[in-house]
């Protein structure tokens, strides 16, 4: 049988070319998994919490931050266009508008507001400093602290395209939004490999917040039927049907995070208490900013101090408004303006969430007027901590 014989420097020639091809392969698919395993550019934050909880506080906090692009419950569009359906069912609706805003993707709100033309076509768009200064509108520095009236008046006939076009310029997006109520449906976003997505998780005394949802009774009455899934119909929680839902809302949430939590949830989820908040600010907000990594400015330092040190609670009118407070008085009003049988009734279908989140209950109306008794219990030792969780275990 004849040989065919190859010179050994075509061999040569031919392995070299393998071993090149291999070798571009390998750097390709190396590159692919690196890129994939690259964290997104930006850091997401979505601060988790409910109607009248001092989350519209919270969200100025991180709006003002010349790092943040920040937008007020943007899902508001959803539940405006959709209010026959139930909270539970709009769910996905919302959690995919999020998912869009927080990739820059403004489209998403084509489905709501086809007419848009305007930054005042969203809701609640003046309280985004982001949307008051360039490149969005240019009547504002970056470091400049915004407030909603000055922005309405010079900013709200910039184009809507502004919003995309502001949003890819920042490191940090953030949403503040009241309407999940149930963490494992942000599941999805917080395994999604395109978003870098951190949890903030505002709670307050439902007591509190009782006081506080009657200065705005009418306001919510929309959001109240979705709530209870009245099919569109409007109705007041004169019985505290809603409050029943939100506390145990907060409780899930609380126990999804704390409770055998999935490793993915890892250094993402933090539960702040307003009341914490209010009595100590810097260092409430210097702990929040090192979760969303960012840094506390002197002139934010300044502007947050104003901001809870000013005279009085409020004023009825001011409800959604953040206006210069005394914070601590605010976190405090309800014992003084709430009758003792309300609170007994807020206690009846709060329960749960006021033991659960570090509230003390109270027996009579001496020990509710009694300013001195501190109903803000301190935070327990073995409260939960990711540095103690060990997913194997």
């Amino acid at each position: 049988m004849a040989r065919i014989r190859i010179p050994s420097t075509i061999v040569i020639i031919f392995v070299t070319v393998q071993t090149g091809f291999l070798l571009f392969m390998y750097a390709r698919y190396s590159s692919f998994v690196h890129r994939s395993e690259e964290k997104p550019r930006q850091v997401h934050v979505l601060i988790l919490s409910s109607w009248r909880s001092g989350s519209s506080f919270v969200g100025q906090l991180f709006s003002q931050h010349p790092s943040v692009f920040y937008l007020m419950e943007p899902a508001w569009h959803v539940w405006v266009t959709m209010y026959q359906n139930s909270a539970k069912v709009l769910h996905m609706a919302v959690r995919d508008l999020v998912r869009s805003v927080f990739l820059c993707d403004m489209s998403v709100f084509d489905a709501y507001m086809p007419w848009k033309r305007n930054l005042s076509d969203l809701f609640q768009w003046a309280a985004s400093r982001a949307l008051c200064s360039s490149p969005a509108c240019d009547s504002f520095q970056r470091t400049d602290i915004t407030s909603e009236m000055a922005c309405k008046t010079l900013c709200g006939r910039y184009p809507f395209s502004k919003v995309e076009e502001a949003c890819k310029t920042y490191s940090h997006v953030v949403i503040k939004e009241v309407r999940f109520f149930d963490l494992k449906v942000l599941y999805p976003l917080l395994t999604d490999p395109s978003l870098n997505l951190k949890i903030i998780h505002l709670v307050r005394d439902p007591r509190a917040v009782v006081k506080s949802r009657e200065q705005s009774v009418k306001a919510l009455t929309r959001d109240n039927g979705i709530v209870l899934s009245t099919n569109g119909t409007k109705v007041e929680d004169s019985k505290y049907k809603v409050m029943q839902e939100v506390c145990r809302s907060h409780v899930q949430i609380y126990e999804t995070a704390t409770l055998k939590p999935p490793n993915f949830l890892k250094d993402r989820y933090l539960m702040v208490r307003f009341e914490d908040l209010v009595r100590d600010p810097l260092s409430e907000i210097s702990e929040m900013y090192k979760f969303a990594d960012l840094s506390l400015t002197p002139r934010l330092k300044s502007w947050i101090y104003n901001i809870t040190h000013g005279q009085g609670p409020g004023k009825k009118k001011e409800a959604f408004k953040i206006t210069s407070r005394d914070a601590v008085s605010v976190s405090q009003a309800w014992r003084n303006v709430l009758s003792f049988q309300k609170v007994k009734k807020i206690q009846e279908v709060c329960k749960g969430a006021i033991n659960m989140l570090g509230y003390q209950l109270v027996d009579s109306e001496k020990e509710q007027r009694d300013l001195t008794l501190d109903l803000v219990l301190p935070r327990r030792q073995s409260q939960f901590s990711w540095l103690s969780f060990n997913p194997k275990h």
